[in-house]
């Protein structure tokens, strides 16, 4: 009797995902713990293995198809039997994927959008050292890799067989209609394209359109003076990486600096529920990292607790796994605060989105030395802006200035921080 490929539970508040990609085809060959196909969900995109050996027999659900949890994907039968639907004609090799014929290593841990890229870019990942964390192939060694392969001699390549004579391609399934009006609307001209928006896409959209029509969100600016941050990261940073084995940077001020402030002003670190609101008095921050896949926040657990080099070193790791794709569904999970750095990509002035249901959100910008009047004097100074949005139903404009200005004066005097430990 055939094995049922079904949607595993996908973690808290996920009930639906989107298929990916098949991993296999109906006629592979698959062993138990075969990755078979990829799911995208809102936060985290993972694998379905298969529970038995046998032969894919059968895809229900194809690509781009959206699905629920329990729902089944395909079938698996026992032993090499014939497929139940039919395997579409293989591509034509190409020099890379000739290449991969010579013997090469087992792949390491990859994500799938690791594999995404490798297949775009034509790369064998057993071709691929990984530079992450144990062993981990990111998309930046499948690059590397690519380029020294497009830059090879084609002396080096392996010869080619002669391909063995392969059946006519199956005939093309009629199209619907929308999908014939979509060709014949992209093919003239090639002037536009068309893509299907991943699952954590079209969350991203909805949540930040939530969070505009469902909280009253407003926004105050203030500046920073980091003159005295960054003069005590030069005097400390080679000690710091030395003993630590991370670098002293600016999150872990900001981040310090912030849960001072949610201290000091409970009502930022808060959420409604119904008629109540529930005050927090832990404080787990989300640091936005930017991925391939759109805008993520993994969750430095009880920030209160960790020192510098602490939080340096969980944010390092958990971008490292961001951009992996190893994030997992705990990694996502809660977030009392979020803390947003548009100035890794040259901002100097935004407003932040709520990520709900969180009422308060900081936003970093660019450092920028600008003129300031100091002591009736004008000095030059790295100044940066920084913007808090906040829900108004909860947190009053008052409360808001106050918060953003206490934040302000502990980077302005760093030694505060240090006094707070």
């Amino acid at each position: 009797m055939p094995t049922e490929i079904t949607v595993p539970q996908l973690g808290e508040s996920i009930v639906e995902a989107t298929v990916g990609r098949w991993l296999k085809h109906p006629g592979d060959a698959v062993a138990a713990g075969d990755a078979l196909v990829e799911l995208e969900t809102d936060k985290v995109n993972l694998e379905v293995q298969a529970q038995a050996a046998g032969t894919l027999q059968e895809v229900r659900k194809e690509e781009g198809a959206t699905v629920g949890i329990g729902e089944v994907l395909g079938t698996i039968a026992e032993g090499l039997a014939a497929p139940a639907a039919a395997v579409p004609a293989a591509p034509a090799p190409t020099t890379t994927a000739l290449a991969a014929e010579a013997p090469a290593a087992a792949p390491g841990p990859t994500s799938p959008e690791v594999r995404r890229a490798a297949q775009e870019m034509q790369v064998d990942l057993r071709q691929v050292a990984g530079s992450g964390p144990r062993g981990r192939v990111t998309r930046e060694d499948v690059e590397r890799t690519a380029a020294r392969l497009s830059t090879a001699p084609e002396s080096v390549m392996p010869a080619a067989a002669a391909p063995a004579p392969q059946a006519p391609p199956p005939p093309r399934p009629a199209a619907t209609p929308a999908a014939a009006a979509a060709e014949v609307f992209a093919a003239p001209s090639g002037r536009e394209e068309r893509r299907r928006m991943s699952r954590r896409r079209i969350t991203i959209a909805r949540r930040l359109v939530e969070a505009q029509h469902q909280a009253a969100m407003l926004t105050t600016f203030n500046e920073v003076d980091l003159s005295a941050v960054m003069a005590l990261r030069r005097e400390r940073k080679d000690a710091f990486k030395e003993k630590h084995g991370v670098s002293l940077g600016l999150m872990s001020f900001f981040t310090k600096a912030t849960v001072s402030a949610l201290k000091a002003y409970p009502h930022l670190n808060a959420e409604i529920q119904g008629d109540e609101i529930v005050l927090k008095h832990y404080y787990d921050v989300g640091i936005a990292v930017s991925t391939d896949e759109g805008l993520v926040v993994p969750v430095v657990r009880d920030a209160d607790r960790l020192n510098f080099a602490g939080i340096e070193q969980a944010i390092a790791e958990l971008a490292e796994r961001a951009r992996s794709g190893a994030l997992t569904l705990e990694d996502l999970r809660g977030g009392t605060f979020t803390i947003t750095n548009g100035g890794v990509f040259g901002s100097l002035l935004s407003t932040p989105i709520l990520n709900a249901p969180q009422v308060g959100i900081l936003g970093m910008h660019g450092i920028q030395e600008r003129p300031i009047a100091v002591k009736g004097e004008i000095v030059v100074r790295p100044m940066m802006y920084i913007a808090l949005s906040y829900d108004h139903r909860i947190v009053d404009g008052s409360v808001s200035v106050r918060f953003l200005r206490h934040v302000k004066d502990l980077l302005e005097d760093p030694t505060q921080l240090l006094l707070e430990g």
